[in-house]
């Protein structure tokens, strides 16, 4: 259920500024914000309640997942809904609410709720990992009181959870990476042809994303120790979608959102946490940074720390 909290695009500064405006706006609100988690990877968790309000959504810049906890009967979209969904909600019910949207809300009752917030970004790795795709050819569909069970036992399931305990703010975080896996397969959906070719262009070609991106996950799978990340840098990247290193970098940010080396940041953040949980064998904290192409142990301390804000112990705990 929409507040009128925004969460603006991954850039730390901007972060930062999201961070402001959502408790400035929610000052002026009805809604009520019941507690708050950064969860990294540009993710955040808030739990909200509301009654006898009147809201809006317009066009907040970042993806919302909302599903409803407590209440949901008497409140009414003012306007058009899809005619696949209910005409109102019930605990349970999810909505969808791309960073496009625009909506208008009246609430009648006690509502408590979960809000997921994803950036550009965060829906970009999914899109491709799962679908293989250009991630600007894919949108999130809106949905208005949807069904899923699977949403709704992950609402269930993070509210469940201490989100100032880091090992069950970390489960949080797991929970919540599932559920956006599980509201790409149900929301996202091809643009329109014509949008679809005005997005391909200035961006890279399907083929050399596709080389790109292969390079990049064989390089972090082969692991990135004695030598071997020359060819994650950007010449060696740009030379396999055979373009100059400066065209490379400005198409390889049309085409996914954020520049070469942080696609490579989060990737190589991604297999380290997947290694931390690996129990046979238990890598050693020195093993796994050598294998993702950190410095040291405490280079990937450091870096976990800032993107999660705990340690590998305490995530290697929450697996």
């Amino acid at each position: 259920m929409p507040t009128n909290a925004t969460l603006a695009p991954s850039s730390a500064a901007a972060d930062t500024a999201a961070q402001s405006h959502v408790f400035a706006v929610l000052s002026q609100s009805r809604a009520r914000l019941e507690r708050q988690a950064e969860l990294g990877n540009s993710l955040r968790l808030a739990q909200w309640h509301n009654r006898e309000d009147r809201t809006g959504y317009s066009r907040p810049g970042h993806h919302t997942l909302s599903v409803y906890l407590q209440g949901g009967q008497d409140v009414r979209v003012l306007g058009e809904r899809s005619s696949q969904d209910a005409a109102h909600g019930q605990p349970g019910s999810f909505c969808v609410l791309p960073a496009d949207h625009e909506s208008q809300w009246q609430i009648a009752g006690d509502l408590r709720f979960v809000h997921l917030y994803l950036s550009d970004g965060a829906w970009a790795q999914r899109i491709v990992q799962l679908l293989d795709a250009e991630p600007r050819a894919y949108t999130l569909a809106p949905r208005i009181f949807g069904q899923d069970p699977v949403l709704a036992g992950w609402a269930q399931q993070v509210a469940a959870l201490d989100w100032n305990n880091t090992v069950q703010r970390l489960q949080a975080h797991q929970l919540s990476e599932a559920a956006l896996d599980r509201l790409v397969l149900l929301a996202a959906r091809p643009h329109a042809r014509e949008r679809a070719l005005q997005l391909a262009k200035g961006g890279l070609a399907p083929a050399a994303r596709r080389r790109v991106l292969a390079t990049i996950e064989a390089q972090l799978e082969a692991g990135l120790s004695q030598g071997k990340s020359e060819g994650l840098s950007l010449a060696a990247l740009a030379a396999l979608a055979n373009l100059s290193e400066f065209h490379f970098a400005r198409m390889f940010r049309n085409s996914l959102g954020c520049s070469p080396h942080g696609w490579i940041s989060q990737r190589r953040a991604a297999r380290a946490r997947a290694l931390l949980r690996q129990r046979r064998p238990a890598l050693t904290l020195a093993q796994v940074a050598a294998e993702c192409g950190y410095a040291s142990a405490s280079h990937l301390s450091r870096s976990l720390k800032a993107d999660l804000g705990a340690t590998p112990g305490e995530w290697r705990r929450a697996g």
